[in-house]
C-alpha cells in the first residue's frame, strides 16, 4: 500500500532549512550559507521510505522585503503553507517568538493546517533551555508534536520522521522512488555556484547576484560543459567578483565545480563569465527571466 504526503518546512532566514531538507533527503539538493534568505525559490526535495513518500518543500526565510525578489520569496512562503498534509515550523531553540515565527504561526492557524514545531540545534544548548522553548511555543500554538532535532548532527531525524507518516495519505506516489528533486539539473548547478558567491564575498554583493546557465551539455565521454553568467548589480561589485588577476572568480569557479562533479557524478568542464544589470532585484522582467515569476 503507497502512501504520500505533501510537507511544507518554514521558518525565519538561516533557522537551518535547507541543512535539513538536505539531511532528510540524504543528498545536498538545496544550498547552505551562513546568510540570511539564500534560499531564493521553493525547492521540492523527495524521501522515499519503503512504501511512503514524502514530497519536502524547502521555502525561502520569511523576512520583511526590501525588493520586489523579496516581495516574491515571502509570497512563496505564504502560498507553500497551505494546500499541503502538514507544515514543518523550523524554530532555533530561543525561548521568545520573534516577529516571523508568529506570523508564520497566523498563517498556519488561517489555513487550517496540521503543524509540527521543530526545534533545530539543540547541540548548542542545554536541556533546561530547552524546555523553556517547547513550554513557549506550546502556549502559543497547538501543534501536533513537538520535536528538537540537530540537522547538522541527524539528532532527532527519526523521530520526525515517523511524526510524518502519520500525514501520509493513500495514494500512488506523486514521483518515480528513485528521484530526489524535481529540479532540474541545470538549476541545481547554477544554485551551487551561487551557494558558492554567497561563501566567498561579504554583506550585500551575493545577495544582488543571479545565475543564468547558458550552456549545459554532455559530451561523448560523459563529460559535462557548463557555461555559466554571473550577474551582478553594479561594475564595483563585478570587479570584487572577478578579484584581482581573476582570483576570486577562479576560486568560485573551483569550488562550485568540485560541488557540481559530485553532484552529477562526473567530470564538468565549468566556464564563469560576470556581467552587470543594474537593480535587476527590483526589475519584473529580470525577475521573470531569471525565473522568479508567481505563476
Amino acid at each position: 500500500m503507497t502512501k504520500s504526503a505533501m510537507i511544507t518546512i518554514c521558518g525565519r532566514p538561516n533557522v537551518g532549512k535547507s541543512t535539513l531538507t538536505n539531511a532528510l533527503v540524504g543528498e545536498k539538493i538545496a544550498i547552505v550559507s551562513n546568510k540570511p534568505q539564500t534560499t531564493r525559490n521553493r525547492i521540492t526535495a523527495i524521501v522515499t521510505r519503503d512504501e511512503t513518500q514524502f514530497v519536502l518543500m524547502d521555502t525561502p526565510g520569511f523576512h520583511n522585503p526590501r525588493t520586489r525578489l523579496g516581495d516574491y520569496m515571502v509570497n512563496v512562503v505564504k502560498e507553500s503553507v497551505a494546500d499541503v498534509d502538514c507544515v514543518l515550523l523550523l524554530v532555533e531553540p530561543i525561548a521568545n517568538i520573534g516577529p516571523q515565527e508568529e506570523a508564520l504561526i497566523a498563517r498556519i492557524k488561517q489555513v487550517d493546517v496540521p503543524a509540527v514545531l521543530v526545534i533545530n540545534k539543540i547541540d548548542t544548548i542545554e536541556k533546561e533551555k530547552l524546555l523553556e522553548v517547547i513550554a513557549v511555543y506550546s502556549a502559543a500554538c497547538d501543534f501536533d508534536a513537538i520535536i528538537p532535532i540537530s540537522a547538522r548532527k541527524g539528532d532527532g531525524l527519526e523521530q520526525l520522521f515517523r511524526q510524518l507518516d502519520t500525514y501520509a495519505v493513500e495514494g500512488p506516489h506523486f514521483f518515480p522512488d528513485d528521484m530526489i528533486t524535481d529540479q532540474p539539473e541545470r538549476q541545481i548547478c547554477a544554485e551551487l555556484v551561487r551557494e558558492k558567491l554567497l561563501r566567498c564575498l561579504d554583506k550585500e554583493i551575493p545577495h544582488g547576484t543571479a545565475i543564468e546557465v547558458t550552456k549545459f551539455s554532455e559530451r561523448d565521454n560523459g563529460i559535462i560543459d557548463l557555461e555559466v553568467t554571473i550577474f551582478c548589480e553594479r561594475d564595483s561589485h563585478k570587479g570584487i567578483i572577478i578579484g584581482k588577476k581573476g582570483a576570486m572568480l577562479k576560486k568560485i569557479g573551483e569550488q562550485a565545480r568540485h560541488d557540481i562533479e559530485a553532484f552529477m557524478g562526473t567530470k564538468v568542464n565549468l566556464q564563469t563569465w560576470v556581467k552587470v544589470k543594474e537593480n535587476w532585484r527590483d526589475s519584473t522582467v529580470s525577475l521573470r527571466n531569471f525565473g522568479f515569476t508567481n505563476e
